[in-house]
């Protein structure tokens, strides 16, 4: 007597799909964690004219604007975690590396030591940087700098006021992202995912080179 109904397929082959299924999603999850310890919605407002659009250098992808084409400038403030307040328009005049990080993000912390040294090398230059952690407590925060030495101050940005009037001038979409304002405050770069430390030396290089106004010197 036959039995008519749906097929199964036998239990090790159905134990073997689901072992293989999860290794695909771990697959894709290492994939994401190169770009950033966290991605959003895809970047639909980037202007058609970006300079070196797509440029690759090492994980992270990096986006220069042209001086006329830039966004800006950027009000963003608040308060580091020595309880003193940061705030961009300070540095008019200047160039400004805006970093967002978390204690226990690994491109955080693989970037790190060439965000120190570029903070330690161009500060009597005229650059300043500033980070940005809408995750960590202070002690985790703190234990950080500690750990990596940095001499630049962090935003305690768990309310996301700064990271919000970031993302209101140039979309925000990993964690870590890197971005320089020109002398005028306005966003002329952004890299997604980690920065690596010849390509951000080289975009601050370029905007040293400008004068206010995005004019070359």
């Amino acid at each position: 007597m036959s039995v008519h109904g749906t097929a199964r397929a036998p239990r090790p082959l159905r134990a073997r799909a689901r072992r293989l299924l999860g290794a695909a999603v771990a697959a894709s999850a290492a994939l994401l964690l190169v770009a950033g310890c966290s991605v959003g919605a895809a970047d639909d407002d980037t202007p058609e004219d970006v300079v070196d659009q797509g440029y690759q250098s090492g994980d992270g992808s990096a986006t220069t604007w042209a001086a006329a084409d830039r966004k800006g400038p950027l009000d963003l403030a608040g308060t580091d975690y020595a309880g003193v307040t940061q705030d961009v328009a300070d540095w008019r005049g200047d160039v400004v590396v805006l970093n967002t990080w978390y204690a226990a993000c690994p491109p955080c912390r693989a970037e790190a030591p060439d965000l120190v040294d570029l903070a330690n090398d161009y500060a009597d230059q005229g650059v300043h940087v500033l980070g940005l952690n809408g995750t960590d407590a202070a002690g985790a925060a703190e234990a950080f700098q500690r750990q990596f030495e940095v001499p630049y101050p962090s935003i305690d940005d768990t309310d996301g006021a700064a990271v919000a009037a970031l993302q209101g001038v140039v979309p925000v979409n990993a964690v870590p992202t890197t971005v320089l304002l020109d002398r005028d405050g306005k966003v002329a770069a952004r890299i997604l995912g980690l920065a690596e430390g010849s390509t951000l030396r080289a975009l601050v290089d370029d905007l040293l080179a400008e004068q206010p106004g995005g004019t070359s010197s």
